[in-house]
């Protein structure tokens, strides 16, 4: 069950920089003018060992004012359908205005945990006057000074508390659960429909983790998975104005969802900027990938196309592109099959234990060939590795100065490791400490 936090609220309140204090980087561009924020609208963030991705909404408004009232109304109807705590970001220096008492007034009725958060209360003045929005009534109210990140440690604390920790742990043989991705029109609910076939009969509705995705239970020529159908569940009419905003937040409730992304990307398009975003966030959270290129019967052919084709994607997925990437037409259903193959493949590689023994005999190969780069006169010796008993490929190196190993390095170990041991399509988390 992936953990999604969102921050609501009328423009101007502070949502980008909150935003950014969250996700630790100057993401989404913040300017003085109404609804200017564009670009990056969700990231991940960690606090206490518990991942989570964080929304901004604000990302979504488009047009002039007299749009916001309606459309921010549609954005905390989506934030209440779709995320698990909602942040609903108000500004003490405007007080309480009629659109925060219509936002609160939406949440109140909400089952899910709502955090009030009074944004520039960063002077004494400034705290006072803060008081008055106990009156909207939501027990967990924090104040804070997102600019400066006061006050937003605790805040942080607090939605940790309603977090649950997915078990990292092995559970014996689950079902792999599969969630194809993509934006909107790449021909996801083709693709589904196609492997779903007509023979509804093999497919059991399993309702989902979420109230509202279903997981389909596919299973048929030996092979097993649950497929988190988001495609077409429940179209609201009132989402329709707001459709970028909705097929995002959905494709990150499902890679949260899911152990492996079929991320398809449009042949004729090629890779787009919001792909990409997709790809580093399903990377980010450790899921397993699977490029599936749709559309390609309608590229035109020359010799060695598909290989070009592919060779040029790879160089966009750098440094992690050690991903199977499928040439496929859902519509004509040309090698939606193989998909499959190959996304139980990453879920085999992703699975992948490897013993301590054979690691440390790995990890002795590689630093006599390429020793770490010593620091400041200091040598980096690493005496030994283990991998993590985590749900994905994780291993610890254990040495002397962990934190000057450089990021060159750390990416020479991972290279060294994708070439001696099978981790197609899976991310490999590398992490150093202090023995």
């Amino acid at each position: 069950m992936g953990n999604i936090v969102a921050i609501v609220g009328r423009p101007n309140v502070g949502k980008s920089t909150l935003y950014n204090r969250l996700v630790g980087e100057r993401a989404a561009i913040i300017d003085n003018v109404s609804g200017v924020t564009r670009d990056r609208i969700y990231g991940t963030s960690e606090w206490n060992g518990k991942p989570f991705t964080i929304i901004d909404t604000g990302g979504f408004v488009h047009g002039s004012d007299d749009v916001f009232e309606k459309e921010i109304r549609a954005q905390v109807e989506i934030a209440i359908d779709e995320a698990n705590v909602i942040i609903f970001l108000t500004d003490t220096t405007t007080g309480i205005t009629d659109l925060d008492e219509e936002i609160a007034r939406m949440l109140r009725k909400v089952e899910k945990d709502v955090f009030l958060v009074v944004n520039k209360a960063d002077n004494h003045n400034r705290i006072l006057a803060a008081n008055e929005f106990w009156s909207l009534g939501f027990e967990n109210t924090y104040f804070i000074a997102a600019i400066s990140g006061s006050g937003t440690g605790e805040l942080l604390d607090a939605i940790c508390e309603t977090i649950e920790l997915e078990p990292e742990e092995q559970e014996e043989n689950p079902i792999p659960r599969f969630a194809i991705i993509g934006q909107p029109n790449v021909g996801k609910s083709s693709l589904t429909n196609a492997l779903l076939g007509k023979e509804r009969n093999i497919v059991t509705e399993v309702a989902g983790t979420t109230r509202d995705s279903i997981h389909s239970h596919y299973k048929q020529f030996g092979k097993e998975f649950l497929l988190i159908d988001t495609a077409g569940i429940r179209k609201k009419n009132k989402v329709h104005e707001d459709l970028e905003f909705y097929s995002v937040i959905r494709a990150i409730r499902s890679v949260e969802d899911a152990d492996i992304c079929l991320l398809m990307i449009d042949a004729t398009l090629g890779i787009e900027s919001q792909d990409m975003q997709i790809f580093q966030l399903a990377v980010k959270r450790n899921k397993g990938i699977v490029v599936l290129v749709n559309k390609w019967d309608l590229v035109k052919k020359e010799t060695n196309t598909a290989k070009e084709y592919e060779d040029r994607l790879k160089k966009k997925l750098a440094p992690f592109n050690d991903v199977p990437i499928l040439f496929i037409s859902a519509t004509e259903k040309t090698r939606i099959f193989k998909a499959i193959e190959l996304a139980l493949e990453v879920h085999e590689n992703r699975k992948t234990k490897i013993r301590t023994s054979v690691m440390n005999e790995f990890l002795e190969e590689i630093t006599e060939k390429y020793p770490p780069p010593s620091h400041r006169g200091k040598f980096v010796k690493i005496k030994y590795t283990t991998q993590l008993p985590l749900a994905y490929p994780a291993f610890a190196f254990f040495c002397n100065y962990p934190e000057h190993v450089k990021g060159s390095y750390r990416q020479y170990i991972e290279n060294q490791m994708r070439k001696r041991f099978t981790f197609t399509g899976s991310p490999i988390k590398i992490y150093f400490r202090k023995k």
